[in-house]
């Protein structure tokens, strides 16, 4: 059988990958940001509940690891056709230390995942129901995903850095192909970043709030100028986006929208949003519209700035499995 040889001239770095999503971030800021919404929206529609979300996919993770440990990769079809997934060495505390929550948070998840038949616990091992996958299966994430990655390749074609020509579709089939090795990357990039911005709003409804109208004020930004790019010492766009109304073609986001973008209860939203104001993170006008203050603008562009790295990882690995395939 002939060995095929890898051209290792066609693959990418980190680098690479890095120095592009900051020097085109007009290009890709915005679809980056609405992929994380979509994504943490995502999370609460599965349980009204991001922490119940956030147990499951850990445990998933734990799983995809396994299969790496053991060189096996199956494909989307091949990995959700089990009855349930197994989990071996289940530990509430390895969930508490990896999720920064406390045990009795933890505990008491995990005992509302088991009365809703989703989890299954016998002793040190841990089940996933099948019933569960309609939970956890990225149907909706994969497309927006591989939208993101197209739209990186795009840009490092032009700047023929890359030269495989890619699109959304042939990176969903690929995806999908190599998911548990795929997905694995995935989780490995996601799961530290929301807990990175739990540790930072305190909670993850928090968080999810903070969000949208983080979201809602890039989409409606106005435009950046032609050679705009992001690093430690510009602020331009963290200044414009976030801190100023009147760079905004549209207003702020009330309550009420912010309950309906997110099917967070308007109660809990007011609520957060009065902790946000308490804190200085937001300002609403007289219309009760929320926009973001910028006075954490810093810590947010640095921490930004430091998950791009993760980011450039999964991009690389994921753009290279295409380039010698």
């Amino acid at each position: 059988m002939e060995v095929k040889q890898i051209d290792f001239s066609k693959t990418l770095s980190e680098d690479q990958v890095y120095n592009c999503i900051l020097q085109n971030y007009e290009a890709l800021g915005t679809d980056w940001i609405t992929h994380q919404w979509n994504w943490i929206n995502g999370i609460y529609k599965s349980f009204q509940d991001h922490i119940k979300f956030l147990i499951i996919i850990s445990l998933v993770e734990k799983t995809l690891n396994f299969y790496h440990q053991v060189n096996i990769t199956q494909n989307y079809d091949q990995y959700y056709a089990k009855d349930n997934l197994k989990i071996d060495k289940f530990s509430i505390s390895e969930l508490c230390e990896k999720l920064n929550l406390p045990k009795e948070t933890v505990r008491r998840k995990v005992l509302e995942l088991e009365k809703l038949g989703v989890i299954k616990r016998k002793k040190k091992q841990v089940e996933i129901d099948g019933s569960a996958y309609v939970y956890v299966k990225p149907q909706n994430q994969i497309p927006l995903t591989a939208k993101y990655l197209a739209r990186v390749g795009e840009l490092l074609n032009k700047e023929k850095i890359y030269d495989k020509k890619i699109d959304k579709n042939s990176l969903e089939k690929l995806i999908k192909k190599n998911f548990t090795l795929c997905w694995r990357w995935y989780y490995r990039m996601q799961i530290p970043w929301i807990i990175g911005y739990q540790k930072m709003f305190n909670d993850l409804t928090t968080v999810h709030v903070i969000g949208t109208i983080m979201m809602h004020q890039a989409l409606n930004t106005k435009t950046f100028p032609r050679d705009f790019s992001i690093n430690r010492d510009n602020r331009h766009f963290v200044d414009n986006t976030f801190t100023n109304p009147l760079q905004l073609t549209k207003p702020g986001l009330s309550a009420m929208s912010i309950s309906e973008m997110t099917n967070i209860p308007r109660a809990t939203v007011i609520r957060k949003c009065k902790f946000l104001i308490k804190k200085g993170n937001l300002k609403v006008n007289d219309k009760k519209q929320y926009f973001l203050t910028g006075n954490n603008r810093d810590q947010i562009l640095n921490y930004q700035l430091d998950f791009f790295k993760k980011k450039s990882k999964f991009i690389t690995r994921i753009l290279n499995l295409i380039a010698i395939s």
